[in-house]
């Protein structure tokens, strides 16, 4: 599930050098949380010169090697390559937008440069790789030009000699292909001189496109099992690296998740996943018959999708029971000013797209339990602010921004103080006080009080 942070304002990022592009920060480095296209638009804008990628290899490596450190935090910018670094990120909040590994997101970028009239230059790896990659890259990229190739052995003996051919060369993009941290300390230190609008760290993509190195299928890369395969591949090699180096990697992470978030986060995402996990387990076989009355009442799939803002700006897609015929959305329009609350949050208490079975539901919350799910994967909480619409966040004024600083819940100070009866400026003043005032003992108390919301239905249609 793709989400998207669009937010700049909850940016966590140490040093954001160009605040259009949303980051995460994961081990203290601002990685980019944003799609492919994106950040492949963000790359050849002009604004960016050093790029390097990030997986938990690269983590390991920079814990003891401080140029590669420091050539790290130098970097324009840093993309998350691999399972590790994602489960990092799962550690200090919500996943991150989308893996951009090198190996796909190189050749996303170049294609992009093709169409822009952009060239490249290949340098790295041992002799005649470079060639084989380039012809690679021509064959699958209509209309790339490859300005040269340049290999990182001899080639690079001489360094003051390879950057004077990459700049002669006239290439828009330099990929250098020397290994981590070889690679990165190796731009970092002749950036200033070199004439490629922007230079990429790229590891082992030339030996991948050559056919050095066997890649793993789209599938299971998808499946994101690829470091079981490749350890299929070279399990010697690689069994150090892809088990015991991860490992080490989301050790680290863990402790540094738990000392930048506090051990009172810690303990409420704890909660949250031990609470939602058994009331999964508790609630399936009603979950099932819900399902089963909604299916026979109208047409139509059981549950309802729908894409909310969560903590930080981050968009993901929420599970509810469907209450509303299908055509809900289209009729909106129609419908609008028929809202019986103030604000921008619409709502009606005779809403003529909800079902028969939907206005049981959701008087007595029960269109809700879905939501359990999205507790259990990290995207809310049990209790939070109300999961807004972007439409919704995009009309906020500054103030209600700041309810965005924590995971939306299933329920909270809103939820239990009348819901649809209170307007919409007062529901962000509880909200801001929720977020200013969070403690598990506050939960607790919004949890009791659940019950007697629930059972009263006040403001619930």
């Amino acid at each position: 599930m793709t989400r998207h942070h669009p937010f700049a304002t909850f940016e966590t990022a140490a040093t954001p050098v160009s605040p259009s592009l949303a980051r995460r920060t994961i081990l203290g480095l601002p990685l980019v949380d944003a799609t492919t296209e994106q950040t492949v638009e963000h790359v050849l804008s002009g604004s960016v010169r050093s790029v390097f990628f990030l997986n938990a290899h690269c983590a390991n490596v920079r814990a003891g090697d401080r140029g590669y450190a420091a050539a790290l935090g130098r970097a324009d910018l840093i993309l998350p390559d691999g399972i590790g670094v994602e489960l990092a990120a799962r550690m200090s909040g919500a996943g991150l937008t989308q893996n951009l590994n090198g190996t796909d997101f190189t050749p996303a970028l170049l294609a992009e440069a093709a169409r822009r009239g952009l060239s490249v230059f290949l340098f790295g790896a041992t002799p005649g790789t470079a060639d084989k990659a380039a012809k690679k890259l021509v064959t699958t990229i209509p209309g790339l030009r490859v300005a040269g190739t340049l290999d990182g052995y001899d080639g690079a003996a001489d360094e003051d000699a390879a950057v004077a051919r990459i700049n002669a060369s006239g290439a828009d993009i330099l990929l250098v292909a020397m290994g981590v941290p070889r690679q990165e300390i190796w731009i970092d230190r002749h950036l200033p001189g070199l004439s490629p609008r922007v230079v990429l760290g790229v590891g082992a993509l030339f030996d991948f496109l050559a056919g050095n190195v066997t890649r793993a299928p789209r599938l299971v890369r998808a499946a994101r099992m690829e470091w079981i395969w490749r350890l299929a591949q070279e399990p010697r090699r690689l069994a150090k690296r892809y088990l015991l180096g991860n490992a080490a990697f989301l050790g680290r992470a863990a402790v540094h998740a738990v000392r930048m978030a506090g051990p009172e986060a810690i303990g409420k995402r704890c909660f949250d996943m031990v609470t939602s996990g058994l009331a999964l387990l508790a609630l399936s076989p009603i979950l099932l018959c819900v399902a089963a009355l909604i299916r026979l009442d109208s047409k139509g799939p059981a549950l309802f999708k729908q894409t909310r803002v969560g903590r930080d700006g981050a968009l993901f897609t929420i599970y509810k029971f469907r209450t509303m015929h299908t055509d809900a959305e289209e009729r909106l329009a129609a419908i609008r000013l028929q809202s019986d609350r103030e604000g921008i949050c619409f709502k009606s208490r005779h809403d003529p797209r909800v079902t028969r079975v939907g206005r049981f539901l959701r008087r007595y919350s029960v269109d809700e339990l879905p939501q359990i799910l999205n507790v259990f994967l990290g995207h809310m909480s049990v209790v939070g602010p109300r999961p807004a619409l972007p439409r919704e966040v995009a009309a906020y004024p500054a103030a209600a921004l700041e309810r965005l600083k924590v995971r939306p819940g299933i329920t909270g100070l809103w939820q239990v103080s009348g819901r649809a009866d209170i307007g919409f400026d007062k529901m962000i003043d509880m909200d801001v006080a929720y977020v200013r005032s969070n403690s598990m003992i506050l939960d607790l108390m919004l949890l009791s009080l659940t019950v007697r919301a629930v059972l009263s239905g006040r403001g619930a249609y």
